[in-house]
């Protein structure tokens, strides 16, 4: 019988539910709330490392609408509570008794009060303020309970005070912080918390600066209120009161525009918080205008700053264009865009070559003038050394070696390092670019090539501090997003591109101060602390490059017209270096990168040529050189010889006695490189002749300088003229020599000392013969065309 009742009941229970769950107004309650309840867009609003607004965009509807806030600062909090609706946190979405009252005063007296609580005037503000009549306000009553139950107390006050409009277009109460009083919400004090909790109560006082004195009166109000009741004391209530009133909205903070620019296209509506450094970033934008201010003087108007912490690859400053104005482009980020290259790729190209043991950091290199596939390179200031050893090549960024040497290492294989360092910019074959890749022929981005400056030095730092290992994904794309983190991969034994010994030494080459040839500026380049770095400048000074790194920072500048036009001493070294130099003067110290002694091993070279010593070698030295520099050549340039007794002249078996020879160890070089590296080596010193009686047929003494080998010479169009006049040069070691000239085998000169000649040649083939008179002779086949011939 216990049991049948018991059965009675529950049925009944469940029975008297489903009808209150079945019921109309509590399917209307149940489902009343929309499933988001603001669908307003909300603006792009980017904050530095430390939190602190840096940049924001307004929002699609032309609002300056925050994303929700993470909490309700307590200021405002306790000021809006005491100000709109105290019993918030006991009521469940409305207040009976402030609602009777309300109505009480709406019935008897001509003007209107309102009874909302918080949570109503929330739905309201989400139901678009629709017109206040008595059935609005039952629904929002019935809205505003169900808002309560899907939301805590602590939510509904992070919508109301994100979603509160604050006049003009400035909604919410981060915004309105940063419009009218140029803070953030937390550090708002409680005069100016107070004067935000009254404004959008009123809505003649909804514009700051109009009607003070009644916007006054109702902050002043409040503050008192908290004052009576304890809240504040009486010294913060007299401060609080003889605080200024917000005016004029402030404009709000951009030190970051084109940043936050890139951030609302990649991140659109969302709040940024970003890893750069406001503090630096404010010192860089003065930097940057000071040094506009300069460059415009020279119709140079654009330039771009970028520095990136090498550990964890993340932006500290972005700068992507100068402070100039709409017609010159200033609302470009010329830090996301192509430009050409310059000659800031060379250092990977050095250390590719000694990552491959082709050379090691002091190997000499040609530097003769060159012609290959009929592509002319140039060095900078048009001069040549001859041979250089190629660190210096590399600090003097010389263009020659650097375009003989990739076409030693190998254009394609060089093109694929290039796209594994991270140059994805690099979109064409490398034959589309050819040789001059390495002088410009290619664009990529500062963003690129600064992240792969960052990743060889992170590879290099890495490898000291962990047990020799590298990492998989090194070459990762750098990231603003503090939240972010960077996939390195994992660790491994195999360098991701190049070896830490090799990188090493390239970064001890960059360390000495790099410029053109003959540009003596670089005195006046001097680091408060280490930097390897390097400059680099686009054909028709149309892009100048400085890029620099330390083992925790690497910085790189741009400078030139973001429309393209060149400009006469638009060089790395004149206009980009000087912006780094002060980059660097802001940033802590960070000391020099350690030698990787795993990847180091002591190999003994040539003091003069830099190459692995061979047993010619009189003068060496033992140097902690890269690994794979074991697999480098012995030295080429040193060879025995035979000399006669007196040490003057060089003589052998067939005219010589053997008793009375004497071996001598000889520093040569070609006749072409010893032509031009004697002119500023003043102490190499030629071989000495051969006595008269000795035969020196194994000995090449003369070479054309110019024509070059597989060079075709071009001649002016043909105006009437039989002949054209080409300059011929040949080099030769001895200096008192004289040089007898033929043109198809008929003599038409002599020269003694400086071997240059200036003829008339017909267009078509002709041979060209030199003889000296020891009877040493070369000869050459050329063809000369006129310009338009082919064409």
């Amino acid at each position: 019988m216990v049991k049948v009742i018991d059965i009675v009941k529950k049925w009944a229970l469940k029975y008297k539910y489903l009808v209150v769950l079945t019921s109309p107004v509590f399917l209307y309650w149940l489902f009343c709330l929309p499933s988001t309840l603001f669908k307003d867009p909300v603006s792009t609003v980017v904050s530095s490392s430390d939190n602190i607004l840096i940049g924001a965009r307004v929002a699609t509807d032309g609002q300056y609408r925050f994303p929700i806030l993470d909490s309700v600062p307590q200021r405002f909090k306790t000021c809006i509570l005491h100000f709109e609706d105290e019993y918030f946190y006991k009521h469940p979405g409305f207040n009976p008794i402030s609602i009777a009252k309300a109505l009480k005063h709406n019935l008897t007296r001509d003007s209107r009060r309102g009874g909302s609580t918080i949570t109503q005037q929330l739905i309201r503000l989400s139901r678009k303020n629709k017109q206040r009549t008595y059935w609005e306000k039952g629904i929002e009553l019935l809205m505003a309970t169900r808002l309560e139950f899907r939301y805590s107390k602590e939510e509904i006050l992070k919508f109301y005070a994100s979603y509160t409009p604050y006049g003009g277009n400035v909604v919410g109460l981060e915004t309105a912080s940063w419009r009218y009083f140029g803070l953030p919400s937390h550090e708002l004090s409680w005069g100016q918390s107070a004067a935000l909790a009254v404004l959008p109560n009123a809505p003649a006082l909804i514009f700051p600066g109009r009607n003070e004195a009644q916007l006054r009166a109702k902050r002043d109000r409040l503050l008192q209120k908290l004052h009576s009741k304890g809240i504040i004391d009486q010294t913060t209530f007299e401060l609080s009161i003889a605080e200024p009133l917000p005016q004029k909205p402030l404009p709000l903070p951009n030190i970051a525009a084109h940043l936050t620019e890139r951030i609302k296209k990649e991140h659109p509506g969302k709040h940024i918080t970003t890893t750069v450094d406001r503090h630096l970033q404010l010192q860089l934008n003065r930097i940057a205008q000071q040094h506009y201010s300069n460059l415009k003087s020279n119709q140079i108007h654009n330039l771009s700053i970028l520095v990136l912490d090498v550990e964890n690859r993340k932006v500290l400053a972005y700068i992507g264009n100068s402070p100039t104005d709409h017609e010159h482009h200033n609302y470009v980020d010329i830090i996301t865009k192509k430009r050409s290259t310059g000659s800031t790729l060379k250092p990977f190209l050095f250390a590719a070559l000694m990552d491959e043991g082709l050379v090691l950091p002091n190997s000499l290199v040609t530097d003769v003038p060159t012609v290959i596939n009929g592509y002319h390179p140039e060095n900078f200031d048009h001069s040549y050394s001859g041979a250089i050893a190629a660190s210096r090549a590399l600090s003097r960024s010389l263009n020659v070696p650097a375009v003989r040497q990739l076409q030693h290492y190998g254009l394609q294989k060089f093109h694929n390092d290039l796209k594994r360092i991270g140059l994805k910019s690099l979109d064409r074959t490398a034959e589309h670019y050819g040789l001059p890749l390495i002088l410009g022929g290619a664009e990529s981005s500062l963003w690129e090539v600064t992240n792969a400056y960052a990743a060889v030095a992170s590879s290099l730092n890495h490898y000291v501090g962990s047990s020799s290992t590298y990492r998989s994904g090194e070459f990762a794309e750098a990231s603003y997003l503090q939240e972010a983190a960077i996939d390195f991969g994992k660790a491994q034994f195999q360098a991701p591109v190049y070896n830490s010994g090799a990188l090493y030494h390239t970064f001890n080459a960059l360390r000495e101060v790099n410029r053109p040839e003959g540009d003596e500026n670089w005195e006046f380049f001097d680091s408060s602390q280490p930097l390897a770095w390097k400059t680099g400048t686009s054909f028709g000074f149309k892009d100048a490059w400085a890029i620099g790194t330390t083992p925790k920072y690497a910085i790189g500048v741009w400078v030139g017209n973001a429309d393209g036009e060149g400009r006469p001493g638009l060089t790395g070294i004149t206009a980009a270096a000087p912006i780094l130099f002060d980059v660097v003067g802001q940033l802590p110290h960070s000391g020099w990168f350690l030698e990787p002694y795993d990847d180091l091993v002591e190999l003994k070279t040539c003091k003069h040529s830099g190459f692995r010593a061979s047993i010619y070698c009189d003068e060496t030295q033992t140097s902690l050189l890269p690994e794979s520099g074991i697999k480098s050549p012995i030295c080429p340039y040193h060879h025995q010889i035979t000399m006669d007794a007196t040490v003057s002249y060089q003589v052998n078996s067939g005219c010589y006695p053997l008793a009375d020879m004497v071996h001598k160890n000889w520093f040569v070089l070609p006749p072409s490189i010893a032509y031009y590296y004697s002119n500023t080596n003043p102490n190499y010193k030629p071989l000495p002749p051969h006595a008269a009686n000795c035969s020196n047929e194994n000995q090449n003494l003369m070479e054309f300088i110019y024509p070059r080998a597989n060079e075709e010479i071009i001649v002016p169009k043909d105006f009437g003229a039989a002949s054209h006049e080409v300059i011929f040069k040949v080099a030769h070691p001895l200096k008192e020599s004289t040089v007898h000239w033929y043109l198809d085998e008929s003599y038409v000169s002599s020269t003694k000392e400086f071997h240059e000649l200036i003829l008339p040649v017909k267009t078509g083939s002709h041979t060209l013969t030199a003889m000296d008179e020891l009877g040493n002779r070369i000869v050459k086949s050329i063809y000369v065309r006129r310009s338009h011939d082919g064409d």
